[in-house]
């Protein structure tokens, strides 16, 4: 398998995908920090603003270390901020702050996409985990002849599948993440005029690539094992 061309293909059209848009997320970021927000605010003070017109004061919001780990913790109730995001005062600062600040709204409202997100995650992990080595296990008693082997590389195939579902379904929660921080924003007076608007609209399209270019890899890598069994079979 590790020297099937179609299967290194698709590990090299990953890496050179993954790899171009974790450059346009850094380059975008890297630019429009350096765009200070007119309201003079920090991505921290900003997505709690944000929190606070949804009238959702329950929500933490706390300092984390590393360079965009930003994300929010449903289970806390909790939005852990990178230090550029948290103290930044920049319009990347402000558009990512409060893009997580848009998943705790989601969270609050029971956005439908997030819930099933929500719930897909225990299976999506076991299937990220064990998929690969059922696959594996299933293709090579197929290869002994085993009657086993087909329904176990199946299973495996079926269990990455929630991975694959997992990345679909988790797009529409990023997108809407980000609409509602794009509406929010200058609608609060977060920030204001047509090159801060295009700032954070430019770092949090930069960021939406991301997750369309995992879910294409992980389609890619679906069809590729169901290719795969169908001709061991």
């Amino acid at each position: 398998m590790i020297f099937d061309p179609l299967y290194m293909a698709i590990m090299i059209f990953a890496l050179v995908v993954g790899g171009i848009a974790q450059l346009l997320v850094k380059g975008a970021f890297s630019r429009y920090s350096r765009v200070p927000a007119s309201s003079g605010l920090t991505g921290a003070q900003a997505a709690r603003e944000m929190l606070r017109s949804a009238g959702l004061d329950g929500v933490q919001i706390e300092r984390v270390s590393g360079f965009l780990s930003d994300h929010y913790d449903p289970s806390k109730k909790v939005i852990r901020l990178s230090p550029d995001v948290h103290d930044g005062r920049s319009v990347a600062a402000l558009g990512v702050a409060c893009h997580e600040a848009g998943h705790a709204i989601q969270h609050a409202r029971r956005y439908a996409p997030l819930v099933v997100r929500n719930a897909a995650v225990p299976l999506a992990g076991f299937g990220s985990n064990f998929s690969f080595i059922l696959i594996i296990a299933g293709l090579f008693m197929m290869g002994a002849q085993m009657a086993l082997g087909y329904p176990l590389a199946m299973a495996g195939v079926i269990f990455f599948g929630t991975v694959v579902f997992f990345q679909v379904v988790n797009l529409p929660v990023e997108f809407d993440a980000s609409n509602r921080a794009k509406t929010l924003l200058p609608q609060l007076g977060l920030i204001s005029g047509p090159q801060e608007r295009a700032g954070v609209n430019a770092v949090l399209n930069a960021a939406a690539l991301t997750y369309v270019a995992a879910t294409v890899v992980a389609l890619l890598q679906l069809l590729y094992w169901l290719s795969v069994i169908n001709r061991s079979r």
